[in-house]
């Protein structure tokens, strides 16, 4: 079904009014490399809580965010760009860095799988750990690796020790992000697909980290 020219042109137009404000285009900007909570973009930004909330709904009016509940802390949200919201606009951001860290509860699934998708576009090396190791790589992480092409590694989750001075750390689930508050880093609102633990919870799971992945890569380079 082919889209009508004129409310393409419409959207376009409410996500250029949108962005025209600094303070949205701020949020916009730091919403490019991970997710954050109402209160997070509060610090970040130096913001009350009232005019980041006016914020946010006028970029929610324009289809460029959407927020979901945490997943760990029901009382929290995650704000997030929607997919494709900013296609034909360039972020403004790079970062240098030495080695990308992927950091989840049991990097047995979303940690294990985006280092494996990293490896596939950037020549920066990456790694993975859990804050709770897994004995073991969730069986359905591997078969939906294997069914894009992507092998994940044979060796056991590992716990997080240590943080290197040029890491670039993400972290890709809730539970992970906020026991870790002050680890610094960016953050992937990725649902936990081994609370369904189907073929399906994986597939969304591997098509949301792949989406980041390639949306990040051409914006770091090596230190």
């Amino acid at each position: 079904m082919r889209t009508d020219p004129a409310s393409a042109f419409q959207a376009r137009v409410a996500k250029h009014a949108a962005l025209a404000d600094p303070a949205r285009l701020r949020i916009v900007d730091l919403l490019t490399l991970g997710d954050f909570s109402p209160t997070e973009l509060q610090v970040e930004l130096g913001m009350p809580s009232n005019l980041l909330s006016h914020h946010v709904r006028a970029l929610e009016s324009a289809g460029l965010v959407t927020r979901h509940r945490s997943e760990a802390d029901k009382r929290r949200s995650y704000i997030r760009l929607t997919a494709g919201a900013l296609e034909g606009l360039a972020p403004g951001v790079e970062h240098d860095a030495t080695r990308l860290l992927f950091v989840c509860t049991r990097n047995s699934a979303r940690s294990q799988m985006a280092a494996a998708l990293w490896r596939q576009v950037s020549d920066i090396p990456p790694t993975s750990a859990g804050t709770h190791p897994a004995d073991r790589i969730a069986q359905g992480a591997i078969d939906v690796a294997r069914r894009h092409g992507v092998e994940l590694p044979e060796v056991p989750p590992r716990k997080l020790e240590g943080i290197s001075g040029g890491d670039f750390v993400i972290t890709v689930c809730d539970n992970a992000h906020e026991e870790l508050a002050n680890l610094g880093g960016i953050h992937w609102s990725v649902p936990d697909p081994l609370r369904l633990n189907t073929p399906e919870a994986f597939e969304v799971a591997f098509n949301d980290i792949s989406h980041r992945i390639h949306g990040l890569a051409p914006r770091l380079y090596a230190a």
